[in-house]
């Protein structure tokens, strides 16, 4: 289990996400045994915990980055609906 989450820590956020597609789609498709549902849902909730943690990592680095002009760290939270000017721009 732990090697399982290691190696998916290891792949690209866009792996993760591209095979946590798959794995919804063939839970929504019905056609699993509850067994083999069961071991793919375990696998999508690892993949999803590791992609949370890559988001999270992210938004981190992104935070640090962020600078008002004065060289002080600006923590604004991102909001998707409005597109505001970076700082320096």
């Amino acid at each position: 289990m732990v090697e399982r989450v290691y190696k998916m820590a290891k792949k690209t956020f866009e792996e993760n996400m591209a095979q946590l597609e798959k794995i919804v789609e063939e839970l929504e498709g019905g056609s699993l045994t509850l067994e083999k549902a069961l071991k793919r849902f375990e696998e999508g909730m690892n993949l999803s915990k590791a992609c949370f943690e890559k988001l999270d990592e992210t938004e981190k680095k992104i935070s640090l980055l962020i600078k008002q002009q004065n060289g002080a760290v600006k923590k604004t939270p991102f909001d998707s609906e409005s597109n505001p000017e970076l700082p320096g721009e």
